[in-house]
Protein backbone atom coordinates (compact mmCIF):
# COMPACT_ATOMS: atom_id res chain seq x y z
CA UNK A 1 0.00 0.00 0.00
CA UNK A 2 1.50 3.28 1.06
CA UNK A 3 5.16 3.99 1.60
CA UNK A 4 5.05 7.76 1.35
CA UNK A 5 6.26 9.54 4.51
CA UNK A 6 3.65 12.28 4.21
CA UNK A 7 0.91 9.74 4.83
CA UNK A 8 -0.62 9.63 8.23
CA UNK A 9 -4.04 8.42 9.22
CA UNK A 10 -5.84 10.96 7.03
CA UNK A 11 -7.62 8.60 4.66
CA UNK A 12 -5.19 9.17 1.79
CA UNK A 13 -3.73 6.08 0.16
CA UNK A 14 -0.50 6.71 -1.75
CA UNK A 15 0.98 4.15 -4.13
CA UNK A 16 4.46 4.45 -5.69
CA UNK A 17 5.11 3.95 -9.39
CA UNK A 18 8.19 3.73 -11.61
CA UNK A 19 6.26 5.52 -14.38
CA UNK A 20 6.39 9.23 -15.08
CA UNK A 21 3.39 11.32 -14.09
CA UNK A 22 2.28 11.45 -17.73
CA UNK A 23 2.68 7.68 -18.20
CA UNK A 24 0.82 6.83 -14.98
CA UNK A 25 -1.97 9.31 -15.73
CA UNK A 26 -2.28 7.94 -19.28
CA UNK A 27 -2.41 4.36 -17.93
CA UNK A 28 -5.09 5.30 -15.40
CA UNK A 29 -7.13 7.15 -18.03
CA UNK A 30 -6.96 4.12 -20.33
CA UNK A 31 -8.07 1.76 -17.54
CA UNK A 32 -10.94 4.07 -16.62
CA UNK A 33 -12.17 4.29 -20.20
CA UNK A 34 -11.73 0.52 -20.76
CA UNK A 35 -14.08 -0.12 -17.85
CA UNK A 36 -16.69 2.26 -19.32
CA UNK A 37 -16.23 4.66 -16.42
CA UNK A 38 -16.67 8.34 -17.22
CA UNK A 39 -13.47 10.42 -17.13
CA UNK A 40 -14.98 13.77 -16.21
CA UNK A 41 -11.73 15.74 -16.10
CA UNK A 42 -7.97 15.45 -16.31
CA UNK A 43 -6.32 18.50 -14.81
CA UNK A 44 -2.63 19.11 -15.47
CA UNK A 45 -1.66 21.36 -12.56
CA UNK A 46 1.94 21.79 -13.74
CA UNK A 47 0.79 22.94 -17.18
CA UNK A 48 -1.68 25.36 -15.58
CA UNK A 49 1.08 26.69 -13.32
CA UNK A 50 3.38 27.12 -16.33
CA UNK A 51 0.70 29.15 -18.16
CA UNK A 52 0.51 31.38 -15.08
CA UNK A 53 4.30 31.88 -15.13
CA UNK A 54 4.93 29.53 -12.19
CA UNK A 55 6.98 26.37 -11.89
CA UNK A 56 5.53 23.20 -10.40
CA UNK A 57 6.57 19.56 -10.41
CA UNK A 58 4.46 17.32 -12.68
CA UNK A 59 1.03 16.76 -11.13
CA UNK A 60 -2.26 15.65 -12.68
CA UNK A 61 -5.67 15.03 -11.16
CA UNK A 62 -8.08 12.59 -12.81
CA UNK A 63 -11.75 12.94 -11.87
CA UNK A 64 -13.92 9.97 -12.80
CA UNK A 65 -16.93 7.93 -11.86
CA UNK A 66 -19.95 5.94 -12.81
CA UNK A 67 -23.32 7.60 -12.22
CA UNK A 68 -24.84 4.15 -11.58
CA UNK A 69 -22.43 3.72 -8.66
CA UNK A 70 -22.24 7.27 -7.33
CA UNK A 71 -25.86 8.36 -7.60
CA UNK A 72 -27.23 5.85 -5.05
CA UNK A 73 -24.48 6.93 -2.63
CA UNK A 74 -25.36 10.61 -3.06
CA UNK A 75 -29.08 9.84 -2.75
CA UNK A 76 -28.49 7.99 0.53
CA UNK A 77 -25.92 10.45 1.88
CA UNK A 78 -26.02 13.81 0.05
CA UNK A 79 -22.70 14.95 1.55
CA UNK A 80 -20.95 12.21 -0.47
CA UNK A 81 -21.19 14.65 -3.38
CA UNK A 82 -18.32 16.54 -1.74
CA UNK A 83 -16.03 13.58 -2.50
CA UNK A 84 -17.65 12.17 -5.64
CA UNK A 85 -16.80 11.73 -8.40
CA UNK A 86 -13.65 9.88 -7.40
CA UNK A 87 -10.28 11.56 -7.80
CA UNK A 88 -6.73 10.27 -8.19
CA UNK A 89 -3.77 12.61 -7.97
CA UNK A 90 -0.67 11.55 -9.91
CA UNK A 91 2.28 13.59 -8.70
CA UNK A 92 6.03 13.86 -8.48
CA UNK A 93 7.75 14.66 -5.20
CA UNK A 94 10.87 16.77 -4.64
CA UNK A 95 13.09 13.70 -5.04
CA UNK A 96 11.64 12.90 -8.46
CA UNK A 97 9.58 9.92 -7.28
CA UNK A 98 6.07 9.54 -8.70
CA UNK A 99 3.02 8.63 -6.64
CA UNK A 100 -0.71 8.04 -7.12
CA UNK A 101 -2.90 9.21 -4.23
CA UNK A 102 -6.61 8.77 -3.58
CA UNK A 103 -9.12 8.79 -0.75
CA UNK A 104 -9.62 5.35 0.80
CA UNK A 105 -13.22 4.21 0.47
CA UNK A 106 -13.17 3.24 4.16
CA UNK A 107 -12.29 6.86 4.97
CA UNK A 108 -15.11 8.16 2.75
CA UNK A 109 -17.55 5.76 4.39
CA UNK A 110 -16.54 6.90 7.89
CA UNK A 111 -16.44 10.57 6.90
CA UNK A 112 -19.98 10.53 5.53
CA UNK A 113 -21.54 7.69 7.53
CA UNK A 114 -22.45 5.88 4.32
CA UNK A 115 -23.86 2.34 4.35
CA UNK A 116 -21.16 -0.28 3.70
CA UNK A 117 -23.19 -2.02 1.01
CA UNK A 118 -23.30 1.17 -1.08
CA UNK A 119 -19.52 1.69 -0.77
CA UNK A 120 -18.84 -1.54 -2.65
CA UNK A 121 -19.81 0.24 -5.87
CA UNK A 122 -16.78 2.56 -5.66
CA UNK A 123 -14.33 0.24 -3.90
CA UNK A 124 -12.54 -0.65 -7.16
CA UNK A 125 -10.53 2.57 -7.13
CA UNK A 126 -7.64 0.85 -5.35
CA UNK A 127 -7.38 -1.85 -8.00
CA UNK A 128 -7.42 0.78 -10.77
CA UNK A 129 -4.62 2.72 -9.08
CA UNK A 130 -2.48 -0.37 -8.51
CA UNK A 131 -2.92 -1.42 -12.14
CA UNK A 132 -1.96 2.07 -13.37
CA UNK A 133 1.11 2.13 -11.09
CA UNK A 134 2.62 -1.11 -12.37
CA UNK A 135 4.45 -1.58 -15.65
Amino acid sequence: MSTHPADNDNGIVTVPTQRTVEQAADALASLIEAKNIVLFARIDFAADAHRAGLAMAPSQLLVFGNPRAGTPLMQAVPSMALDLPLKVLVWQDGDGRVWLSYNATSYLQARHGAPAELMKAIDGVGALVKAAATD
